[in-house]
């Protein structure tokens, strides 16, 4: 039997060559990817998924949108299949990325189908498993094939296709791939540089509530922190948009707050002045940012520099996930099986049907 949260660990610490294994593969997908964008040509991008993909769905979209000026947006499966006229107006215009990690979740399958329904363009799928719905029933898939887990929250995978979501962003984008190589060694350093302090700040019983802020496509990668903090160590946790902190959320900042901070270059000096304030009335705080040398409280997580916002994306993520893990440990949960989830979601495909 294995340990409590063996699983967990060694996925997230297996990110490195697991990333490695994705751009591998993703090498000889480029050119089909860039031709079936011209083919599809869509006036509108819909990301869909499910919990984790979902918050990915967020960044992706964002990411295509800032790259390609296509109008695009992220929608949970649920949504597209019980909200049909809200979610897929000129849908005749649109491609549908659907992002799964089993590929077999109920609401995106449903998802599927609604939209080939409603006519649309074109559908691609990103998911770690071939021979599924979203891995044989779309007109376009990319694998991660490698970042397969035993765990049921969500960490290599997520990571892994939310870096085929970056690669389809600059190749739709015309933007060259060649930074994403960097991605593999910038996450060993991440995962060997800073699991200490994010074990330290993680398992301090001094805080009862974390705060994830980001902004763009690090909105979605910050609600991903968040719910990873919910899943393997049920803490109260919420993410928002760092200015969108100051509008209410900020009254609960105390002693007792933890408030973890995701900045990009945009941005960046207006961003850490949010992290500075919560500081100041009495939060701990971390860093994430890719300027090291800007002044910023509380501990500091110096990110790969060098390389495009766009790329640096994914990188956010092993911090976020070993602070989650440590936090499950020090609270003798285990990270591997969260209570009350499954690794997938099964539903009567009855009960996606609107009244």
């Amino acid at each position: 039997m294995a340990a409590r949260g063996q699983f967990t660990y060694n996925e997230i610490k297996s990110q490195p060559d697991t990333w490695r294994a994705v751009l591998d593969g993703l090498a000889g997908d480029a050119e089909r990817v860039q031709q079936a964008w011209r083919e599809v040509s869509p006036r509108q991008v819909l990301f869909t998924g499910c919990g984790s993909t979902y918050y990915l769905a967020q960044s992706a979209a964002a990411l295509l949108q800032g790259m390609t000026g296509v109008p695009a947006r992220g929608v949970p499966a649920s949504e597209i299949a019980l909200q049909t006229p809200q979610t897929l107006a000129r849908a005749e215009e649109t491609l549908l990325i659907a992002v799964s990690r089993s590929g077999t979740t109920t609401e995106t399958a449903a998802a599927l189908s609604k939209f080939r329904q409603a006519g649309g363009r074109a559908i691609w799928g990103i998911t770690c498993y071939p021979h599924t719905p979203v891995g044989e029933e779309t007109d376009l898939v990319l694998l991660a094939e490698a970042a397969q887990e035993e765990s049921v929250a969500q960490t290599r995978s997520f990571s892994s296709m939310l870096l085929l979501t970056q690669a389809v962003a600059a190749l739709a984008g015309g933007v060259d791939l060649m930074p994403l190589q960097r991605l593999p060694g910038a996450a060993a350093a991440l995962l060997a540089e800073t699991e200490e302090m994010a074990a330290a700040v993680a398992t301090r019983a001094d805080l009862s509530r974390v705060f994830f802020l980001g902004g763009g496509p690090l909105y979605g990668i910050a609600c991903e922190g968040m719910l990873k903090m919910k899943e393997m160590s049920i803490t109260q946790s919420e993410a928002y948009h760092f200015m969108e902190f100051r509008h209410g959320p900020k009254a609960m900042v105390d002693s007792q707050a933890l408030v973890v901070g995701l900045l990009a270059e945009r941005a960046l000096a207006q961003h850490a002045a949010v992290l500075h304030e919560m500081a100041e009335m009495g939060g701990a705080v971390v860093a994430l940012s890719p300027l090291g040398s800007h002044p910023l409280p509380g501990q500091v997580v110096s990110l790969p520099e060098g390389l495009p916002d766009w790329a640096r994306t994914v990188a956010y993520l092993p911090t976020l996930q070993l602070m989650a893990y440590h936090r499950s440990m020090s609270k003798g949960l285990n990270p591997d099986l969260p209570r009350n989830l499954t690794a997938v979601v099964y539903l009567n495909r009855d009960s996606l049907k609107p009244a």
